[in-house]
């Protein structure tokens, strides 16, 4: 699916196509949340395997052929209504261009997400932008959106924020 939108930066019209990860994204994936500046970045092989494995419910976001956002994603096991979206990031030309939620949107488009009820994440206290994201999603679709918590600072390495659960919905398909 792709989408025409117009960028305050430039007025320039840009095409965006959103997309499932394939095994080939994998690399790009991992580069794309190192440059996003904000997620914490695993190794190049995780990507690999999230966009391998659990690519039905990944999402790369394009322009002119060159990945610009990735939804890292997946139903937790003991929930197969909810969509987890794990890691979401953006290259920093098109932060704060609303493509963020744009993103959310197309991934509970795809296929392995049409009997999903709800989404959820978790989101460091310190992260005020996926804060206005998820909220802002929320507000958008006119779901709820509640925030408990869930990994606190004693099952977190020491310095860690603590990672409140985010839970979106009931989301309507979107199909």
């Amino acid at each position: 699916m792709s989408e025409t939108i117009n960028t305050s930066k430039n007025e320039v019209v840009n095409e965006i196509t959103y997309r499932q990860a394939t095994a080939a994204d994998g690399v790009a994936v991992w580069q794309t949340v190192q440059q996003a500046g904000t997620l914490e970045v695993n190794t190049a092989y995780f990507y690999l395997i999230f966009c391998t494995d659990f690519s039905d419910t990944c999402l790369v976001a394009e322009h002119d052929d060159h990945i610009i956002g990735a939804l890292v994603g997946y139903h937790p096991p003991r929930e197969p209504d909810t969509a987890f979206c794990w890691q979401i990031g953006i290259v920093p030309a098109w932060q704060g261009h609303g493509l963020g939620k744009r993103m959310l949107a197309a991934w509970l488009g795809l296929p392995a997400n049409e009997t999903v009820k709800w989404l959820t994440a978790t989101v460091a206290e310190d992260n005020a932008a996926s804060d206005r994201l998820f909220r802002g999603f929320a507000r958008h679709k006119k779901v709820a959106c509640s925030v408990e918590p869930y990994f606190t600072e004693a099952l977190l390495q020491p310095g860690h924020s603590p990672e409140p659960l985010y839970r979106i919905g009931p989301i309507h398909s979107v199909r």
